[in-house]
């Protein structure tokens, strides 16, 4: 409870473009709090991880290392090099269900920035592939990383989050501590709400033809991102097909998954857990989460309409989630 001597709050509320969608920041801090310089610094936190990861521009740090000889140590930001290194290590964790190594594949099915619709040419050229944590060696002391063999990196799975946290780093320094950051599923909350209560967040239905909330999920001091079949989606031989790819086939994830959401300490670990359970499936993925203590809450397509599946604060029920209006 604040006393009578701290400054009151007001809430604020920016936003701006980045990675072909927009970032979006609401916060409490005093009237006198200098919102030019918190938009500014938040733009460029967020314009740093897209000028470094996008696979888009061709000139980002990324794309840079993909064109690079196989053998060539390439120097990298510190940035990159943290998001690669966590992207392989949560690979290797995952037994390869989560790769950043699938960005020929992430271009042949057309959801690259080549096209928009699946290359049949390029799609029969690809094959089984060691994943990029076996191939990418990362040399934190020197700021640089090689590649063994042929590999494309794609960051898709992991940047979003990363750049949340990005901006969740911004508000801190400057000394806001009671906010939510978001970049589309992707979200971090810091602190409460003056009256106490804790973030709203609400968990998207998985209705490709309309935006609405299936629950509400409170956080505080947390992040959360979802990953579904429901966005980004390329129509293929009449049907409508997942972007995310399945490491093991090269092709979209084809299961009865709808969506998975996952709650972690910071956005760029639930971005890509969320990646990873969603490519290991309905069954294999629950398994997986209650093997390692994880929270997740999958949403399930059945014959008759959608089922929950929660593991973590998301077992029987005992999560803060309710249902949408």
């Amino acid at each position: 409870m604040k006393t009578s001597t701290e400054a009151p709050v007001a809430r604020h509320a920016l936003n701006g473009p980045t990675m072909g969608t927009r970032y979006s920041a609401v916060f409490y801090a005093p009237a006198s709090v200098d919102l030019v310089r918190v938009r500014r610094d938040l733009q460029d936190a967020v314009d740093l991880v897209d000028g470094q990861m996008s696979t888009w521009k061709p000139g980002s740090d990324l794309n840079r290392f993909n064109r690079a000889a196989v053998g060539e140590w390439i120097a990298v930001p510190a940035e990159l090099l943290l998001v690669v290194e966590t992207g392989l290590g949560i690979g290797r964790a995952s037994g390869g269900a989560f790769e950043i190594g699938v960005g020929e594949a992430v271009e042949a099915w057309g959801f690259g920035p080549s096209g928009t619709e699946p290359d049949l040419g390029r799609i029969a050229t690809l094959d089984a592939r060691r994943p990029a944590f076996e191939l990418v060696e990362v040399d934190r002391s020197s700021r640089r990383m090689r590649k063994s063999a042929p590999v494309r990196l794609d960051l898709s799975g992991i940047a979003k989050g990363f750049g949340v946290d990005e901006m969740a780093r911004v508000l801190d320094r400057h000394g806001i501590a009671d906010y939510l950051a978001s970049i589309d599923g992707e979200m971090r909350a810091g602190g409460r709400k003056p009256d106490g209560s804790a973030w709203a967040i609400g968990v998207e239905r998985p209705d490709p033809t309309a935006r609405g909330a299936a629950g509400v999920l409170e956080l505080i001091d947390s992040a959360v991102a979802t990953s579904g079949d429901y966005r980004h989606s390329v129509s293929w031989e009449g049907r409508m097909i997942s972007h995310t790819i399945d490491p093991l086939t090269g092709t979209p994830v084809v299961n009865r998954l709808a969506s998975v959401t996952v709650l972690a300490r910071d956005s760029m670990l639930a971005d890509a857990w969320a990646t990873a359970l969603m490519v290991l499936g309905e069954n294999r993925g629950p398994e997986f989460a209650r093997e390692n203590g994880m929270d997740a809450l999958f949403l399930v397509r059945l014959p008759d309409g959608i089922a929950e599946l929660g593991t973590g604060c998301f077992q029987d029920g005992a999560f803060a989630l309710r249902a949408g209006q």
